[in-house]
């Protein structure tokens, strides 16, 4: 059995955390790069040179990631021809990349005012919701450049982040499928695919998600992890410890990864091995109450009475409505002949279980 829901930690270049949080660069630069009709020079009236020539300088800044550079090169050629659709789709893009919000709202809103049926702008315009963590308002802009006429992997990508960070898993699901269809070369999109089946109890699906792709990329950003997490949901915990084992090496400073794989060990009986993995999610993670309960638990079994007692009442502090730490602990009272401190652990116990939801046999849901 597998404790709690994992989070999405990090995509490298690109944060991926888990709700909230997620960084669209990737469908950004491929909108810009390979979107339909966003060539910079394709228009029908060209404009004069030097806007040509700093508009050329400006994508060139984007795709190599000088943001700032871009935003000048692209305020210039906006100040000599305000009227360039061009023009107002670079530099919004350029204040976008380069984080700068404010700028890029108020630009966005004008030029949508300007051109209502650019799919484009509404596409940017969209995004710079998301990142003010406007997920609403996002979600409507980036769904009006679908309708305009936006297709192809990077809407659909786009649309997919912001339905995750509104924990809406089913219809994020849809939307990476789509994208899948376009482009199913990427990793990062089949592992948001798999947290998105995982969360909507698709678990086998998940796991067919998370092996595509580390088969992409064997070195995909905690793709071992949510593997691993997907074969403990189905109770394969041989085959989940090997995956966290995997990712221990590739991350051995995350908390998160020895915490499952420390659960994983403790589930399987092999409590010493637990222990080792445990202490070190604690000590990465102090405010983590399930690895304090799990490591007490650990010790516990391992005859380190006076330790288990320290990260169960540890367990307790952080999480006062949990009844498992107070069995335990209970336990562990009753070993060092502490009788009345133990009924007290008992009673407690009792009363916090009856005010949890039934979950199959224990209250707490788990195997105290």
């Amino acid at each position: 059995m597998l404790s709690g829901k994992p989070r999405l930690l990090a995509r490298h270049g690109a944060a991926l955390s888990a709700r909230g949080g997620l960084h669209l660069a990737r469908g950004l630069v491929f909108a810009w790069l390979l979107g339909s009709g966003l060539c910079l020079m394709a228009t029908a009236q060209s404009p004069p040179a030097e806007v040509q020539n700093l508009m050329r300088q400006g994508q060139a800044a984007l795709d190599a990631g000088r943001f700032p550079q871009a935003v000048r090169d692209f305020q210039r050629a906006r100040e000599l021809a305000p009227q360039s659709l061009e023009a107002n789709r670079g530099l919004l893009l350029s204040y976008l990349q380069a984080g700068q919000l404010a700028e890029a709202e108020q630009l966005g809103r004008e030029a949508t005012g300007r051109w209502p049926r650019d799919a484009e702008l509404q596409h940017w315009l969209g995004l710079v919701y998301f990142k003010s963590g406007r997920n609403a308002e996002a979600l409507e802009t980036l769904r009006r450049a679908e309708k305009l006429g936006r297709s192809g992997f990077a809407i659909h990508y786009d649309l997919a982040l912001v339905l995750l960070a509104q924990d809406q898993d089913s219809p994020a699901a849809d939307e990476l499928e789509a994208a899948i269809k376009h482009d199913a070369s990427d990793a990062i999109t089949h592992v948001l695919l798999g947290r998105a089946y995982q969360n909507t109890n698709r678990t086998l699906q998940a796991v067919g998600q998370f092996q595509a792709a580390l088969r992409l990329d064997p070195n995909t950003p905690l793709g071992h992890y949510h593997l691993g997490f997907a074969y403990a949901s189905l109770g394969r915990n041989p085959e989940a410890i090997a995956e966290y084992e995997k990712e221990v090496v590739r991350s051995p400073g995350n908390a998160s990864v020895l915490y499952q794989l420390g659960h994983c060990l403790l589930e399987t009986g092999d409590w010493k091995s637990a222990i080792v993995d445990l202490q070190k999610a604690t000590e990465l993670d102090p405010q983590n109450p399930n690895a304090a309960y799990d490591l007490g638990k650990a010790l516990l079994l391992g005859g380190d009475t006076p330790a288990a007692i320290t990260a169960l009442q540890r367990a307790i502090e952080l999480k006062p409505t949990d009844p498992s730490p107070h069995y335990q602990l209970a336990r562990a009272l009753e070993k060092t002949g502490k009788a009345a401190e133990a009924k007290q652990e008992w009673q407690r116990f009792a009363e916090l279980k009856k005010l949890q939801p039934q979950t199959g046999g224990m209250a707490t849901g788990r195997n105290q």
